[in-house]
């Protein structure tokens, strides 16, 4: 038996955006811990801000 994959979607329970809780719904981590890989990963050079933004228009908020 095969569980339900779950959809990459904006919570309502979001910060900002909401993204990063999203991204960790998906993937079944804590939305603290993508926070700050996220902010680790703006140290780094990257399009990651272009990247958060691009997410944020694609991804559809939680009905």
């Amino acid at each position: 038996m095969t569980t339900p994959a779950r959809r990459l979607v904006r919570p309502r329970n979001r910060v900002i955006a909401g993204v990063c809780a999203g991204l960790a719904q998906r993937f079944g981590m804590s939305p603290t811990t993508v926070r700050v890989l996220f902010v680790l990963s703006c140290l780094l050079p990257g399009p990651q801000f272009v990247v958060y933004l691009a997410l944020w228009v694609l991804i559809p908020k939680e009905r």
